[in-house]
C-alpha cells in the first residue's frame, strides 16, 4: 500500500475558532499531499471571516509530527522531485508566516524535525510535558534546512546549533520551554486542551485588526523568507539524492 497517499487534513469550526488537524498513519509524518492540503488550508481559514483564531493539533496520543515522509523521501530520484518535496514544508511554514490571524500550537508529543519547524511557525505554542523534540535531520545526511530559520527564530542561535548538530539526541519538553519553542507546559494533554480552549476564548473576544497587526510586528525581518526557504529546499533536495542520506533513510525504513 501506498503511504504517501494515505493521511487527512481536516478542519473544525467553533464560535471563532478553526482547529486544523493532521493525520498520517506513519506517526503523523507527513508526505507531500498532506503538506499541500495543510499549506491551503492555513491560507483558507487565514481569510475566513468566520475564523478569528486557528488551532493546529494532529491526531492521537504520543506523537505530534514524525517530519518528512521517509517513504516519499526514499523514492525521490532527481533534484526536481527532491526540491518539490522539500518546498512543501516551505509552503506551510510561509502560509502560517503570511496568515493575518494568530495559529496556536497544540503539541500533544513528540516532534521530529518538520513536526519542529511547524512548532516553531506558530505564534504561540502549548504543549503536554511528553512533547520531547529533535532535530533528526543531519542523522539522516540532509541538515534542517527549511525549518531552521523558523526554529532559530523561535530557539535563538545556540539553541538551533545543539539541536542542528546533535541530532540524535531528544530534548525534553521542559528544555524546550525553557529555551522559547513552547509558551506552556502541561502534565496532561486534558490539561493541555482545557488550556486551549480558555486561550482561544479569550482571544476570540479581542480585536482582530489588532491581532493582524501585532502578528504583522511579531513576524518583521522575515519578508524575505519566500526567497530564503526556497533556496534551503534547494539544499535539502540535493543532498537527498547524495548516497549518504539514500543509505542512512533505508537503514531507519528497514530497522
Amino acid at each position: 500500500m501506498d503511504k504517501t497517499n494515505q493521511g487527512h487534513v481536516t478542519v473544525n469550526h467553533d464560535n471563532g475558532i478553526a482547529t486544523i488537524e493532521f493525520y498520517h498513519p506513519s506517526h503523523n509524518s507527513l508526505p507531500g499531499n498532506l503538506l499541500a492540503q495543510l499549506a491551503h488550508t492555513i491560507s483558507t481559514e487565514g481569510n475566513n471571516p468566520e475564523s478569528t483564531v486557528i488551532v493546529i493539533k494532529s491526531a492521537g496520543d504520543r506523537t505530534f509530527c514524525a517530519g518528512a515522509s521517509f517513504d516519499e523521501l526514499v523514492a525521490i530520484e532527481d533534484y526536481p522531485s527532491g526540491k518539490d518535496f522539500f518546498m512543501g514544508f516551505a509552503n506551510v511554514i510561509n502560509a502560517m508566516r503570511k496568515c493575518p490571524k494568530f495559529i496556536i500550537g497544540r503539541i500533544q508529543g513528540k516532534a521530529v524535525g518538520g513536526g519542529v519547524g511547524l512548532a516553531a511557525s506558530v505564534d504561540y505554542c502549548m504543549a503536554s510535558k511528553y512533547a520531547s523534540v529533535k532535530l533528526s535531520e543531519l542523522a539522516v545526511g540532509i541538515g534542517p534546512f527549511v525549518v531552521g530559520p523558523a526554529c532559530e527564530r523561535k530557539l535563538g542561535l545556540s539553541a538551533f546549533n545543539q539541536m542542528a548538530i546533535n541530532a540524535s539526541e531528544w530534548q525534553t519538553a521542559v528544555w524546550a520551554k525553557d529555551k522559547g519553542l513552547f509558551h506552556e507546559v502541561f502534565d496532561s494533554t486534558e490539561q493541555l486542551d482545557e488550556y486551549i480552549r480558555h486561550f482561544c476564548q479569550k482571544l476570540v473576544s479581542m480585536s482582530r485588526e489588532a491581532q493582524k497587526e501585532l502578528k504583522t510586528v511579531l513576524w518583521s525581518g522575515t519578508e524575505d523568507w519566500d526567497n530564503l526557504l526556497e533556496k534551503r529546499a534547494e539544499i535539502s533536495g540535493r543532498l537527498v539524492l547524495t548516497e549518504a542520506s539514500k543509505s542512512a533513510i533505508s537503514k531507519f525504513l528497514n530497522a
